[in-house]
């Protein structure tokens, strides 16, 4: 292995903004970002070009830059000929999702880091993800002889993929019924039966992802049809998630995914929006079972996310990366004698016997890609009653001794070399962490989330917008690239949970001038739903319209429950038939695969009901009415719209808004909450008991 710093090389990337892209900038590789100079290069010498995607936490995009692209003889093939070309997947979502779809069709599956050979014009003929260097240079050598001598049968191979993605990119069309009622049920339901119903999550002899979206619409369904085994499968999920190793147990935040069935042995990374979608769906689970682990677990990922992932101007970073000094998860692992070092020998003796720690270690090769000697992960397999039982104390006396312990172990911890960090802010992630925050402030009452998510929206609208316009990454001072469909999806969903926490009518004002430049610059006139790039972005061999849920949310899940949510908040009702064109659009895809329209089907659950619109108009710090907000968000109610005002006056002065303000004012000069259907409304409700019994009738939403 090579070290990058021994490279006197530079290329291209050292003028990106990008972690990733500048990681690969001293590779003998003379790479080149995408763009006109890197496509024009390719056409104008006649190479193929190889495509490089990847991310700046990837632990295999790391391996195969040190086994491939630090070495000399690899650069030499490479340049002398392709054009190679590096991509962030995170910055360049339109890239990643046409050639990620290719090689899932070409190979069966896909990952990063994913090496694409393609044609000066952009058709991929050649596909994989990591390769050893052994099959890399075999590969190299073969199609680059290939398009010397047999240049023919690679292009034809590149146009029968380009037809593919044609017909892929084009198949979601409007139909005459959008997506029914009995497909939620019916999903949700399908869903349960693949989950493990010893460790939670879904079935899988591998990699165990959280399953936030699934168990978000699992929730949806249970609170309008109570079904024992849907609770069941996401308490015991979730249950299982916190007190595993994918859990940060000093730290907070919750990592990648586990690579065992019980989440002991994680991928360390930690990404902004798994903390965002897994820390949503504790608070949902929370609100819905009360159970004090749930809120424990959100407030531990948002504490983590605020101090460690928040920049100082307000927004928030990309990932915490799984590696250091060179290996993964080193950062996190602890043997006896550490722990003994850092807490002494009776303390530490109960803290490693709460959280599993021992001389013959829990994470060997067997169970993931442990370093060598005895490390353990720290993760609870017996709760405090037990465990002090088994040590003869008190369990009150070991919690608050743990809680002092794992301070401690913290700051040991800190002083290690830490993983790196990814420093760019996307507004797509940064989206759906500040919806998480708005809703833990509303769950939880408390304001220091809204005000971290406000700081965080503000800056993405001060220093992320030009002429109007999102745009997609920031990094030190730049900011830069057309924004993309769940930029603005995910950022609009963002300001409305952040509405419902502060009641500030701006991000409202703001919610609905971006929605209305996302229709106009993303939608789909003609077959309904929404394309992934804006008509006048980048023209790539195809224009994308993806409404499937993955890692996170499609732009267009998101778009549909935005416009559902403004419809009713702004009382317009083109926003819900926009909404319905994506319904239509996409609706015999979900028919075929409704396991991979899981938020879709959240949005299609908002779209079916009656959906709750709520007021409440009260002096903002008067007790009466602090308790009418926080029983609007004690309990569980997703197809709900809340809105606020001091009086009359101030309802009066939004009405124009907000019209389900209008006419709203205090009785007998007391705290009032309405609760509404079609803004039609019951009896004003002066007091909490009578409030709770509007909310909670037909099952409260």
């Amino acid at each position: 292995m090579t070290n990058p710093a021994e490279h006197r090389h530079t290329n291209q990337l050292i003028h990106a903004t990008s972690p990733y892209l500048l990681q690969h900038a001293h590779n003998p590789v003379d790479w080149f970002e995408w763009g006109d100079e890197s496509l024009k290069k390719a056409r104008d010498e006649d190479k193929p070009i190889f495509l490089s995607i990847g991310y700046s936490a990837c632990h295999w995009c790391h391996v195969m830059e040190h086994e491939s692209f630090e070495n000399e003889g690899i650069a030499g093939l490479l340049n002398a000929s392709f054009v190679s070309i590096k991509v962030d997947r995170e910055e360049r979502p339109d890239i990643d999702e046409i050639y990620m779809q290719a090689t899932m069709r070409m190979t069966g599956h896909g990952g990063w880091p994913m090496s694409v050979f393609i044609t000066p014009d952009g058709k991929p003929f050649f596909t994989g993800t990591y390769f050893p260097r052994p099959q890399f240079e075999r590969a190299l050598t073969q199609i680059a002889e290939l398009w010397k001598t047999d240049r023919n049968r690679l292009l034809e191979s590149g146009e029968q993929m380009s037809d593919y993605l044609s017909e892929w990119a084009g198949q979601a069309r409007a139909g005459d019924a959008a997506i029914d009622a009995d497909a939620v049920d019916r999903t949700a339901r399908m869903l349960v039966g693949h989950f493990d119903m010893t460790d939670g999550g879904l079935s899988s002899d591998g990699n165990k992802f959280p399953p936030s979206m699934a168990m978000e619409l699992m929730l949806r369904v249970h609170r309008r049809k109570p079904d024992s085994r849907l609770i069941d499968a996401v308490k015991l999920t979730l249950s299982k998630m916190a007190r595993g190793g994918i859990y940060d147990h000093l730290a907070g935040g919750i990592c990648r995914y586990s690579t065992d069935p019980q989440w002991l042995v994680p991928h360390f990374e930690k990404m902004l929006y798994d903390q965002a979608l897994v820390g949503a769906i504790y608070v949902d689970a929370f609100q819905m079972t009360g159970e004090p682990l749930f809120r424990e677990t959100a407030r531990g990922i948002f504490d983590y996310v605020l101090r460690d992932l928040q920049s100082p101007e307000g927004g928030f970073y990309s990932t915490r990366d799984a590696d250091s000094e060179g290996m993964e998860g080193k950062y996190y692992i602890w043997t006896i004698e550490q722990a003994a070092e850092v807490l002494g020998d009776d303390d530490a003796r109960l803290f490693c016997s709460y959280y599993d720690v021992t001389e013959s270690g829990n994470w060997f090769e067997s169970r993931g890609h442990a370093p060598p000697g005895a490390k353990n992960i720290l993760n609870v397999q017996r709760d405090v009653e037990t465990v002090a039982k088994l040590n003869g104390i008190d369990s009150s006396e070991l919690g608050r001794r743990l809680q002092v312990m794992r301070g401690k172990m913290l700051a040991s911890r800190e002083k290690r070399v830490p993983p790196g960090l990814d420093d760019k802010i996307l507004t797509e992630w940064n989206g759906l962490m500040i919806a998480a925050l708005a809703k833990g402030a509303q769950a939880f009452d408390e304001p220091r989330y809204a005000e971290s998510a406000a700081r965080a929206a503000d800056f993405v609208l001060k220093q992320m917008r030009a002429d109007g316009r999102l745009l997609r990454s920031h990094r030190q001072g730049r900011s830069r690239l057309t924004g993309y469909l769940t930029d603005y999806a995910f950022f609009v969903e963002g300001l409305l949970y952040l509405y419902e926490a502060t009641f500030d009518p701006r991000w409202i004002r703001e919610a609905v001038a971006l929605t209305d430049d996302m229709i106009s610059r993303y939608a789909d006139n003609e077959h309904g739903g929404f394309f992934m790039t804006a008509t006048d972005g980048e023209k790539l061999i195809v224009r994308t319209k993806d409404a499937s849920d993955g890692a996170i949310p499609s732009g267009n899940s998101v778009a549909a429950l935005n416009l559902l949510r403004l419809a009713v908040l702004v009382h317009k009702p083109e926003y819900r038939e926009r909404a319905e064109s994506v319904f239509r659009a996409f609706a015999a895809q979900v028919g075929q695969s409704p396991a991979q329209f899981e938020r879709m089907l959240c949005a299609a659950d908002f779209y079916h009901a009656a959906t709750k619109e709520i007021a409440v108009v009260g002096a903002p710090d008067a007790p009466q009415t602090r308790a009418m907000l926080r029983a609007v968000h004690e309990g569980y109610r997703p197809n709900k719209v809340v809105t606020f005002a001091a009086d009359e006056s101030s309802a009066t002065a939004v009405a124009g808004q907000l019209p389900l303000l209008r006419g709203k004012k205090r009785v007998d000069g007391k705290p009032t909450g309405y609760v509404c259907r079609g803004y039609v409304c019951t009896k004003p409700a002066t007091g909490v008991a009578e409030f709770v019994a509007a909310l909670n009738a037909d099952g409260g939403s």
